[in-house]
């Protein structure tokens, strides 16, 4: 239930922000501004319920769906609220650091989280398959070890307006998280990685 409910105040805030622009800007991800005026500070949270167009915010919620319902079933509903509050303001610290003293940077959506949330599952499931771009079939692990070293190369050699810092610490985040607050994911974890489908 906490999935569709983080998914409705994302459908309901981007559809309004679409048309109203003025909200977009008071809502979106400007460390610049936070930097210069602390009552700003919301903005480490708001930017994450709000996205540019459909197409954003359709594959960040399919996803979330996708992966957040799964997740209900391994954390209880306040340590996933607080899992996924402190995902978005994790994933967004590196961006604030780097970008504070820049006027220009912006961002919004809740890809930070999303990457938080499932990558949180591969401790679970690692020989599971998923799909890139919902078409191209890959097992969990090394989707999860590619996408890490995609979004390291990403930040450092684009300049593309995609958040890659806060999908790679997002992603770090969702992993670290449940490892300290479910050791047990550890022993999970390496029990199924020697299950691993093309050795048997």
């Amino acid at each position: 239930m906490i999935t569709y409910f983080i998914i409705g105040i994302n459908v309901v805030l981007s559809l309004y922000c679409f048309s109203k622009h003025e909200v977009l800007d008071k809502l979106l991800f400007s460390p610049y501004q936070i930097n210069e005026d602390k009552s700003q500070y919301f903005r480490f949270i708001s930017h994450a319920f709000i996205h540019n167009d459909a197409g954003h915010l359709i594959i960040n919620m399919l996803t979330l769906y996708f992966f957040g319902t799964e997740l209900e079933h391994i954390f209880s509903s306040t340590e996933y609220i607080v899992f996924y509050l402190l995902a978005i303001l994790f994933s967004s610290l590196p961006s604030y650091q780097s970008n504070k003293d820049n006027p220009n940077y912006r961002a919004v959506g809740a890809s930070g989280a999303v990457c938080a949330v499932m990558f949180a599952l591969v401790l679970y499931s690692p020989w599971s398959v998923v799909y890139i771009n919902f078409f191209i079939p890959i097992y969990f692990i090394l989707f999860t070890v590619g996408y890490l070293i995609y979004s390291n190369y990403k930040i450092k050699n684009s300049n593309d307006n995609i958040g890659h810092e806060a999908h790679m610490w997002g992603s770090i985040f969702g992993i670290a998280f449940t490892l300290i607050t479910h050791p047990i994911s550890m022993s999970i974890f390496l029990e199924q990685i020697k299950e691993a489908p093309f050795l048997k």
